[in-house]
């Protein structure tokens, strides 16, 4: 292309003033305060102070998955006696649980039939927590159907 068509010119032109100087110049700065920030944090070893208390536990109950994804997921109880199915009462969120939960237990090479446990928080709140690689689901803003089907469990 000829510099010295006008078109050329005005590209040239518009190319240089798309991001002013000085935005990139701020954005690489804040990106350099954050990073000394958290380096300075982590350094004196600062609490951390944003993290959400946990409330203590008022009920639990230690499961089993069984099954597979064709014929339905199943939740076994201490004594191997089935206690749900994904395939019933609107549970399908069971399914959705043991993909997450085989898929940690795969990564960490840890039993894929080992127990875990549901909870329910003194607030009220119900968490699936597997001990076995430290994976934890806080069922928050799942919808009601996916939260009752582990609630159920627990009374």
């Amino acid at each position: 292309m000829n510099l010295s068509s006008p078109l050329a010119r005005q590209m040239k032109a518009r190319d240089k003033d798309m991001v002013p100087r000085f935005l990139v110049q701020a954005m690489f700065g804040l990106m350099l305060v954050s990073l000394a920030l958290v380096s300075y944090a982590r350094i004196t070893d600062m609490p951390r102070s944003g993290t959400p208390s946990i409330d203590p536990i008022v009920a639990e109950r230690s499961v089993t998955f069984g099954g597979d994804r064709s014929s339905g997921i199943r939740l076994y109880d201490e004594n191997g006696v089935q206690i749900a199915s994904s395939k019933t009462n609107k549970a399908g969120f069971i399914d959705v649980v043991w993909v997450s939960m085989s898929r940690e237990r795969l990564v960490q090479r840890t039993d894929p039939a080992a127990p875990f446990r549901i909870v329910r928080r003194e607030g009220g709140r119900i968490d699936v927590i597997d001990d076995s690689t430290g994976w934890q689901l806080e069922l928050i803003g799942y919808g009601s159907d996916n939260i009752a089907a582990f609630a159920r469990l627990l009374g």
